[in-house]
């Protein structure tokens, strides 16, 4: 039979007795030593270090208060692991530079919540086992009936721009569709009155009802291609040591890590899930973090001598059309494809001319607040926005174009 002393050191009954018998000064040398010893091997515990947004709550935040579902999961694996858990906080509607710069950057060693797909920038990203379905949801007032996607007929409903939702209701007539820019702008359309359904981001709205809403609204989860999919760790393609560290642990933490679901609103309740076909004829897929986006069809480039001297190598473009599918086309539409004119990019050149580009560069640098059109200039280098431009060149509409 052994016992713990302190950290990792152990001795038989028979010896501890010896020890409690030797001279004080003796004793507390060897207890010194010892404690001396498990400093030492606690400093060589490596923490594991997550990426992370700070302000993107149910998912995660800095507040440690309210660190959200991914890093709580995050804690209770780090936990499994023996290891301290750190953040390198990193913004994630960068999308896929968020990865770039952080996970396969080296200035962090998994990120939460990323798509388990392996089409997603493989091979470069490795995922652990599913910790989690993202979808996005219906939310109704608990007295509506809502069994399928017939059942909006007559309706209005606050539906999210640019997401999935909102194309598969483009075609249908029958539903009224109000335009909401986020979950937040749909809880709130729905909670005045100015919709009686709201079709938006689940996980997001379930914080909302939550802690905004009182639970007074019900949440049913949309399952379909590009409606719903699993969520995983990822790491990168060089740690498969760690991957499979977590994949061991991971199965002891279904419990806690459905609690921590309940605690943050994550809708849950599989009984109330609409399987929505992935035969609809309106059902278009946009890029997500999941879906790699298809190669644009090139457009005849703009012939101004401006356009021209900007238009960069193909390399360029490539990289330019990836920032720009990844970040700008949450607003602008997919390789820029937008029925909205006045935010329709692809008109740049018909639009303004000579000042395109310099109209595009200081749009870029410096925003358009009052539009919503965020200053990058902190967050994307002059040769990324070179790069987008030599995109944007690519596909810009000719005189006689409907567009």
């Amino acid at each position: 039979m052994s016992v713990n002393v302190t950290g990792n050191f152990k001795v038989s009954c028979s010896k501890f007795y010896v020890l409690l018998r030797a001279s004080p000064l003796a004793l507390i040398a060897i207890l010194a030593s010892v404690g001396a010893s498990s400093s030492v091997d606690a400093d060589d515990v490596k923490p594991l270090r997550l990426c992370a947004d700070p302000t993107n709550l149910p998912y995660s935040s800095d507040d440690a208060s309210e660190p959200g579902f991914y890093l709580e999961v995050g804690q209770a694996i780090g936990k499994a692991l023996g290891r301290p858990v750190t953040y390198n906080w990193y913004k994630t509607y960068f999308g896929k530079r968020s990865v770039r710069v952080t996970l396969l950057g080296k200035q962090c060693d998994a990120m939460m919540g990323l798509p388990l797909s392996d089409d997603f920038m493989g091979p470069a990203v490795i995922f652990s086992r599913k910790i989690s379905e993202q979808a996005y949801a219906l939310v109704t007032g608990k007295e509506l009936v809502v069994g399928s996607i017939e059942d909006l007929r007559g309706k209005r409903v606050a539906v999210q721009y640019q997401t999935t939702p909102q194309n598969l209701l483009a075609l249908r007539d029958d539903i009224e569709k109000v335009t909401v820019m986020s979950p937040d702008e749909g809880m709130k359309a729905l909670d005045v009155g100015t919709a009686e359904v709201a079709f938006v981001w689940g996980p997001t709205a379930g914080w909302l009802n939550k802690t905004q809403y009182q639970n007074r609204y019900k949440i049913r989860t949309v399952e379909g291609k590009g409606l719903s999919w699993d969520a995983a760790i990822g790491f990168a393609k060089t740690s498969v040591e760690l991957r499979d560290q977590v994949d061991a642990v991971l199965p002891d933490l279904d419990q806690t890590i459905g609690d921590l679901a309940t605690k943050y609103g994550l809708p849950g309740d599989t009984s109330t899930r609409l399987l929505v076909s992935e035969n609809s004829p309106s059902l278009l897929v946009p890029p997500t973090a999941a879906t790699e986006v298809p190669s644009a069809p090139h457009s005849p480039s703009a012939t101004s001598k401006d356009s021209k001297a900007h238009a960069g190598d193909s390399a360029s473009i490539e990289a330019g059309r990836e920032v720009f599918n990844s970040t700008c086309a949450h607003c602008h539409g997919t390789n820029a494809v937008q029925g909205e004119r006045r935010i329709d990019l692809r008109r740049l050149q018909l639009r303004y001319g000579e000042n395109a580009r310099s109209t595009f560069w200081t749009t870029v640098h410096e925003g358009r607040p009052s539009k919503g059109m965020p200053a990058w200039k902190d967050v994307f280098t002059d040769e990324d926005f070179n790069n987008i431009y030599a995109y944007l060149t690519t596909v810009q509409a000719s005189a006689g174009s409907a567009n």
